[in-house]
């Protein structure tokens, strides 16, 4: 496949939590926490796009919906074509196999009562891939490819198992089926950093093999240069900068961009960094501002950035939303 082809497209896709209210307010306008508002973006073919921004961003919530964890409250999900958004029951669960998800937690992910061998083969019985032989075969084949040796690890318990250990298994059951699409959210969040590495280059060195395409959802800017071909940077659910990582990096041209890169650890305390610091809270995202939605916080805002918000905008060769490149 064409490397330059686009695997996923993600058209204006929304999504909007409502919120509880006492009958007393029943005929008010029920309030949503906009989680997702209006994002668009493109994933190509073997291409990783880092999705970063702070806790409570979205990241997360993009994710879901993307493998239709969530139902979308608006826009398209093109995969293939296919707007993931429109199906339901058994389509849905016949396109399910082509895309999985990394979970945070993998103790959390993994059923505690169920064996590896058995928690890595349920997702080819959901799908009907295989006898009973072939499945077995197929297991061992990717403890393998992520560095348990079937032979100790199958008939294990998640109990037994160290959190990297975990971690592995969670990845060995997202790949199992062989999709072409697999969202990672924040896989190294919960492990020790001697064990981070090791887990970063497995996920490449599966892409690399299994021609992947993945979405890297992270905190961590870190984690994100060493894996990412391209970063997305999210604040209150919206992208406000897409770029190569090298350009992101080198040169972060949104205010919140260069807040995230700037607070990412320098190991030589000889290296200063101009340090950019937010002013005030994150604004709710029931809330949202007027306007650009950072202005509040932002030490470049202007008076139309409390009326207009930018929207995405080609600047040579990258996409920023910030009305300073206006």
């Amino acid at each position: 496949m064409n490397q330059n082809q686009k695997l996923i497209s993600v058209r204006n896709l929304k999504k909007y939590f409502p919120l509880k209210v006492s009958w007393l307010k029943i005929f008010k306008e029920r309030p949503y926490v906009r989680a997702v508002d209006d994002l668009s973006f493109e994933i190509k073919y073997g291409e990783t796009l880092g999705l970063v921004g702070e806790s409570g961003s979205g990241k997360t919530t993009v994710g879901r919906t993307l493998v239709r964890l969530e139902n979308p409250t608006g826009g398209q999900i093109l995969f293939e074509d296919v707007d993931l958004a429109k199906l339901f029951g058994e389509s849905l669960r016949t396109k399910r196999k082509d895309f999985q998800m990394i979970f945070q937690d993998p103790m959390a992910s993994l059923n505690p009562y169920m064996r590896i061998g058995n928690a890595i083969e349920h997702p080819l019985k959901i799908h009907k891939m295989g006898n009973k032989a072939e499945r077995k075969i197929r297991v061992y084949e990717i403890l393998e490819k992520v560095g348990l040796p079937p032979e100790e690890f199958y008939n294990r318990f998640p109990r037994h198992l160290s959190g990297g250990q975990r971690q592995r298994v969670v990845i060995a059951r997202a790949m199992v089926t062989n999709p072409k699409f697999v969202v990672a959210d924040e896989v190294t969040a919960m492990l020790d950093v001697s064990i981070r590495s090791q887990i970063l280059k497995l996920l490449i060195d599966m892409k690399n093999e299994f021609g992947l395409t993945y979405l890297f959802i992270t905190h961590d800017l870190a984690s994100a240069k060493y894996i990412c071909d391209k970063i997305a940077v999210i604040y209150l659910g919206k992208i406000i900068e897409i770029a190569k990582t090298y350009d992101i990096f080198k040169e972060p041209l949104h205010p919140y961009t260069k807040i995230l890169i700037a607070s990412v650890p320098v190991p030589d305390p000889k290296m200063k960094k101009k340090k950019f610091i937010p002013s005030g809270e994150i604004p709710s995202p029931i809330n949202i501002p007027l306007g650009c939605r950072f202005h509040p916080r932002c030490p470049y805002a202007m008076e139309i950035c409390a009326k207009v918000e930018p929207e995405l905008k080609e600047i040579n060769g990258r996409t920023v939303a910030c009305h300073l490149y206006d």
